[in-house]
């Protein structure tokens, strides 16, 4: 296949809109710094300053070879997989995320996915990878907007991998890095497109919603704040972290942050920290959430990779300069 560069002048936000079966296109799409880059493969990545930031993986990524052997375990969770965030860089551009992990083969860096997700009575496992799954539908792009990358591209979950039931669309909005580390808003769209979908956690009390999964990193913890407690949690900021040791010994974080205007914000804390594995739910515990046709789901995250300096009146600050401007 012939290769295909294009460069975007960087003078108009124009979007790049891709057929990326076919082409391999290098495109600057950001500021002087920012660029993002896709290959036959169909998986998109940002860098800055020719340091790697984060990969999307949009198209289907299949099991690198001799994956399936060294499996001890759990060989029926070894599926390609698609829509999900991996690598994730430190500001040092050293990947902090982990795909294919040998003990929890569906473990994909960082996933929106649901253990339990029902369609007709059923119910099947977008988290483990089990009859119900994303897959691209062809269209993404990527866009300037206020000089930050936006990367947009469009899914539908698939009932046995034949009928689509959601329409997801994905928007990763990643900030040039600044003094205070490197922001990457989340934005997830869920359109019903038959007569209900239902979305729950583990047994609708254990994990699903934000799944991140981390690399071996020395040192590595996770934990919690929320602002406020039972209804009143609701007014107040609420984010998870993790924290580890970069290869010079300095000490950084991931912060997660959630938008207040979640539907069952804030979500709750779980984590299994001997596979440096942490998220914030999504529904509330104890419930499943109903997708009806037509309707949207929307949830809103943010990314702040940064040194672990920051005090929780400072990451307060930062949660509520996101919350103003993620809408």
């Amino acid at each position: 296949m012939t290769s295909l560069t294009r460069t975007l002048l960087l003078l108009v936000a124009l979007p790049l809109f891709l057929n990326i079966a076919t082409l391999q296109v290098v495109a600057q799409v950001a500021s002087a710094e920012l660029t993002v880059t896709t290959d036959a493969a169909g998986q998109w990545l940002v860098m800055e300053n020719d340091k790697p930031v984060v990969q999307y993986n949009y198209e289907t990524v299949p099991l690198p070879e001799g994956y399936l052997e060294k499996l001890t375990h759990g060989q029926i969770y070894a599926v390609a997989r698609s829509d999900y965030i991996h690598p994730l860089f430190d500001l040092d551009g050293n990947p902090v995320t982990l795909d294919w992990a040998m003990d929890h083969a569906h473990h994909r860096g960082i996933y929106w996915a649901w253990p339990e997700v029902g369609y007709k009575g059923e119910l099947a496992d977008l988290h483990a990878l089990q009859k119900v799954f994303a897959r691209p539908n062809g269209r993404i792009e990527s866009r300037i907007k206020d000089g930050n990358l936006v990367i947009q591209g469009e899914s539908l979950w698939k009932w046995n991998d034949e009928e689509p039931i959601v329409h997801e669309t994905a928007l990763i909005t990643v900030h040039p890095l600044g003094k205070e580390g490197r922001k990457i808003d989340l934005e997830f769209r869920f359109k019903g497109l038959v007569e209900e979908v239902t979305l729950a956690r583990r047994g609708t009390e254990f994990y699903g919603g934000l799944n991140i999964r981390m690399a071996l990193l020395d040192g590595f913890q996770s934990g919690a704040f929320q602002e406020y407690e039972g209804e009143d949690a609701k007014k107040g900021a609420a984010w998870v972290f993790g924290t580890w040791k970069d290869a010079t010994g300095k000490k950084m974080e991931l912060t997660v942050f959630e938008s207040a205007d979640n539907p069952d914000y804030p979500g709750d804390y779980i984590h299994y920290p001997d596979i440096q594995w942490f998220q914030t739910t999504f529904p509330a515990k104890g419930t499943r959430y109903s997708l009806k046709k037509d309707e949207t789901l929307v949830l809103r995250f943010q990314l702040w990779l940064h040194e672990a300096t920051f005090d929780d009146a400072a990451k307060k600050e930062a949660w509520k300069a996101f919350h103003a401007n993620s809408f």
